[in-house]
């Protein structure tokens, strides 16, 4: 399978795929119209067509443009991300190379829908959203979604951030749900995104917030998804929900729902996602798995049937139909869960903090810190991790803290320093970690958490809520103090 978000390249890079393909005696290649397909229907077809494999050509959220960011990912024949043993052995593999293969041909048509070959190579051109639109259909209850517009009183936006959902979203939203024409904002894949930044949050999403959030108008629901489309963001009526707050809801409530009528088997969350599922899994007597950040580590729970659901705090949501987080599927599953609860967005989660308890989370980003700054942050705390176990913060006592290894399940592989964890007797946590998903320096991501059971305070401001955890954790990293920076570049 190979396809793309359309940055910058993408077509360019499909036509150089499809003659080293030829030249190194691949068989098949099935290639999305336009060269666009979005990560969770690469996922999709990669299992419905039984192949080998795809190549997803993106860099997620990150920017577009001749001066902007090009990405090459492999996802297996289960549809899922390439797991380190994979990947590593593609390393050792790249270091030895000298030479490659490619075939000198005239490029091949990619806006046609059909059948060609090059020299043994058979190439596909298929219609990059079909498949995956009727995978929708089965899992969500179209019928019951159509109800919503139909009254005229229910109304939605959905940004696609001129990334590879505008094609998915206006087919899917605006076709077969039938929602007003103008539902799908920046619905135009474009190389450069249209010169924003395809990252579905309260900061780069800035057009939709605002429709969410100001004037005299406002919708009823609102949503984005990523440059890939693989993550998204779910608003209410001037209402943000978490993805850690999402996750548990959907879990709470996905027997309410076609495709998860039978109930989910299990969950699981990235550790630096807040353990709002982790209640709901508690009182459903399922299992939570807490796994490190990257979907690849959900790849064999979701093999082996042990979880249904899965997401991570940075906008990804997902589910056992694809080996992908998706961005569109976990819209349409807020879309299913409002026809059918017949509740506003801010009432069907605030139901639930009262059900469960509130767990007040937020993440603080400092982008593109100097390497040798950032870097000597993360050793300094790791280092400082065992003698800060029953030290006292103010009203915080520290009731372990450890650099986060994970030993998978099913195949026993071992991920170590996958974060750092300050956790406190309360339940509070501090979370200190470097992302990789930067590009220039380094992305240091702080965490903070604290669960509030007291039902008279589980409505208060999110972030006056951590503020005394802020203080302790600039006290332990310093990060603003050795940065310089007077506050986080994003906080979601």
């Amino acid at each position: 399978m190979v396809g793309g978000d359309g940055r910058y390249f993408n077509r360019e890079a499909i036509q150089i795929i499809i003659r080293m393909a030829a030249a190194n005696g691949v068989e098949r290649l099935v290639i999305g119209q336009h060269g666009l397909l979005s990560t969770p229907a690469v996922s999709h077809l990669i299992r419905k067509y039984a192949l080998n494999g795809g190549l997803i050509l993106s860099a997620s959220h990150n920017p577009g443009g001749p001066e902007g960011d090009f990405g090459v990912k492999f996802n297996i024949a289960n549809g899922g991300p390439a797991p380190e043993k994979i990947t590593e052995q593609f390393y050792q593999e790249a270091c030895k190379l000298s030479s490659f293969r490619i075939v000198d041909a005239a490029p091949i048509d990619l806006d046609t829908i059909g059948k060609s070959s090059l020299g043994e190579l058979r190439i596909e051109i298929i219609d990059s959203v079909a498949d995956y639109a009727e995978m929708m259909e089965h899992l969500f209850d179209f019928d019951r979604i159509k109800t919503l517009f139909k009254a005229d009183v229910f109304s939605m936006a959905f940004d696609a951030m001129h990334a590879v959902t505008g094609p998915y979203a206006k087919e899917i939203l605006e076709h077969r749900l039938r929602a007003p024409i103008d539902t799908v904002m920046n619905g135009t894949p474009l190389e450069d995104f249209g010169g924003g930044h395809p990252d579905p949050n309260l900061a780069h999403a800035g057009d939709l917030v605002r429709r969410l959030f100001e004037g005299p108008d406002l919708p009823d629901f609102g949503a984005a998804s990523d440059g890939d489309g693989d993550r998204n963001m779910i608003l209410g009526r001037q209402f943000f929900v978490t993805p850690s707050d999402s996750l548990a809801v959907m879990a709470a409530n996905a027997h309410l729902l076609p495709g998860y009528r039978q109930g989910i088997v299990g969950v699981a969350r990235s550790m630096p996602t807040s353990a709002a599922v982790d209640r709901v899994a508690l009182r459903l007597g399922i299992d939570c798995y807490e796994t490190p950040t990257g979907w690849k580590f959900f790849g064999n729970l979701l093999d082996e049937q042990l979880i249904t659901l899965c997401g991570e705090e940075s906008f990804g949501t997902g589910s056992d139909h694809v080996r992908e987080k998706d961005g569109l599927w976990a819209v349409l599953f807020w879309l299913n869960l409002i026809a059918v609860m017949k509740k506003p967005v801010a009432d069907i989660v605030r139901e639930h903090w009262r059900l469960y308890g509130r767990n007040y989370y937020s993440r603080f980003d400092y982008e593109a810190v100097d390497a040798d700054i950032g870097n000597s942050i993360i050793e300094d705390v790791r280092k400082e991790l065992p003698s800060l176990c029953d030290r006292q913060f103010a009203d915080f006592i520290v009731q372990s803290a450890d650099d986060f290894s994970y030993t998978d399940p099913v195949d026993g592989s071992i991920s170590s320093h996958q974060g750092l964890r300050i956790m406190f007797t309360d339940g509070s946590r501090i979370v200190l970690r470097a992302s990789g998903t930067g590009t220039e320096g380094v992305t240091l991501r702080l965490y903070l958490e604290k669960y509030e059971a007291d039902m008279q305070r589980i409505n208060g401001d999110t972030q006056k809520e951590l503020a005394a955890l802020a203080r302790i954790a600039e006290e332990i990293t310093g990060i603003h103090r050795r940065t310089g920076r007077l506050a986080p570049d994003v906080v979601t």
